[in-house]
């Protein structure tokens, strides 16, 4: 079999943000690499917020913020922010239709804690947690923001859809389903930029065949890279949209979903117990 390069979302594939990575997805990925295949983090989740429990997998890169940064063996290759008079203007065109910004970067993750509170997402405190000191507020820095994309919390009564109009200019705008995990939040990412710009950039860069690229998803962010890639795989828990271009679906990721798949598709032997 030819070497294959696997790219792996992060949430609600490899990980949760409660209970971490469960081991056979740390095992399944560490005997893909083992075996010679290439593993890839390609998540939304900004370099700032990718934790220990997902530092711990043996990936071969990284590809965070919807292909905004890309690494490789620890070295930063490539890191799109948005101008800072751009994102300073951006958390007010938010704030004026009543939706709370979270300002995701390379290096630090932005909010105010007296805004984005556990009332509005139960695990802010989780996430303040994991980004010990990358997380700073946005009060005071707000005209040096150092962002690659927004993660928009919705409220009672916001008015999102003038508020994706007047961003428009700058971002391409991904909704998710209602009854997802990040149901109320509106990603905002560069124009232009997304999960399967980064996969396509990598593979221009490590000549990797598009033919043996592998994608394992759930949810709409993962969109973008269920329609480039070779070979679709769905996890078991994965949204409508993602079920119906996917070539194989998995179970979820706590009933083994990325060891399954990966042995569906010959990429790691079946020999556990």
């Amino acid at each position: 079999m030819s070497r294959k390069a696997v790219f792996f979302d992060a949430d609600g594939t490899v990980c949760d943000i409660k209970k971490g990575v469960p081991d056979s997805a740390v095992r399944a990925i560490t005997q893909l690499v083992e075996n010679g295949h290439e593993a890839w983090l390609c998540t939304g989740r900004s370099r700032a917020f990718v934790p220990w429990y997902l530092e711990q997998i043996p990936f071969t890169g990284m590809i965070s913020a919807c292909g905004a940064t890309i690494e490789k063996n620890g070295q930063r290759l490539f890191n799109r922010e948005m101008p800072a008079d751009v994102a300073q203007k951006s958390v007010e065109i938010l704030r004026k239709y009543g939706l709370i910004p979270v300002m995701e970067g390379a290096d630090y993750m932005y909010y105010d804690k007296d805004e984005y509170t556990t009332e509005v997402n139960w695990y802010r405190d989780l996430i303040t947690e994991a980004l010990g000191p990358k997380w700073k507020p946005i009060a005071g820095n707000e005209s040096c923001l150092q962002i690659n994309k927004i993660s928009a919390k919705m409220t009672d009564g916001c008015d999102d859809q003038l508020a994706v109009r007047e961003l428009s200019p700058w971002y391409d705008v991904i909704r998710h389903e209602n009854n997802a995990f990040v149901g109320t939040t509106i990603e905002f990412v560069p124009k232009g930029c997304n999960k399967a710009v980064g996969i396509a950039a990598v593979c221009r860069l490590f000549d990797i065949p598009w033919e043996d690229t592998v994608v394992f998803g759930d949810s709409n962010n993962d969109l973008s890279m269920f329609e480039y890639a070779a070979t679709k795989v769905a996890m078991g828990n994965a949204s409508q949209k993602i079920l119906e271009l996917a070539d194989h679906i998995t179970t979820d990721m706590f009933h083994y979903g990325i060891r399954n798949g990966l042995e569906a598709l010959g990429l790691i032997r079946g020999d556990h117990v």
